[in-house]
């Protein structure tokens, strides 16, 4: 690849990366073209699936601000730069590698910092972003500010959005019953008053 061109396909992965509200990087080694066309179609929209070069990715990455991923660019590398929802794309992913072997998730990126494997599955585990902001809009009905603003949330906070659920769930569960109070001790009765008559029986006049 000519220099030029070098330098059009950095500052077009830069672009991407600077665009994306997460990115999951992914290697593709013993996928066919027509596998790889099949997981274009299953990310429907929700992210584009790009492959390239490592030298050109990692300068990119650079350029872009973003850190922490060097590590993973390391054999056939193909990134998904999620422009929809960050768990509907991280589905897909999930999804396609457990019937496909051969695409392998290496981690991703996020909110400006690098995720885990294990980061990105629990993304692709949480409830689609309409399922959950209906849950959050009913467990706050009685605030229907507060409802508005989540949904205005960016895609990007859909891990927050789900603690602040279960948050709100804890919040609201019944409290434990109070211990009953000690009754109180009877006050003890009043000793009885001394008798001053004899207890004979009065003598009979004569």
């Amino acid at each position: 690849m000519a220099r030029a061109d070098k330098a059009t396909a950095v500052a077009d992965i830069a672009e991407q990366f600077k665009e994306a509200t997460a990115t999951l990087i992914t290697e593709y080694r013993g996928l066919t073209v027509a596998n790889l066309a099949e997981l274009r179609r299953s990310l429907s929209g929700a992210a584009t699936y790009s492959v390239a070069k490592n030298t050109l990715i990692k300068r990119a990455a650079s350029e872009a601000g973003v850190e922490g991923l060097d590590e993973l660019f390391a054999g056939p590398t193909a990134i998904a730069f999620v422009t929809g929802e960050p768990v509907d794309a991280a589905k897909a992913i999930k999804t396609f590698a457990k019937e496909h072997k051969a695409l392998v998730i290496k981690g991703g990126y996020m909110d400006g910092r690098a995720l885990t494997v294990a980061e990105v599955e629990r993304i692709a585990d949480l409830e689609s972003r309409e399922v959950l902001l209906a849950k959050l809009a009913g467990a706050m009905k009685g605030n229907l500010a507060k409802a508005a603003g989540l949904f205005a949330a960016p895609a990007s906070q859909m891990a927050r959005l789900a603690a602040a659920l279960q948050e709100k769930k804890a919040a609201e569960a019944p409290a434990a019953a109070p211990a009953p109070e000690a009754a109180p001790e009877p006050a003890p009765e009043p000793a009885a008053e001394a008798t001053t008559e004899s207890s004979q029986p009065p003598a009979e006049a004569e």
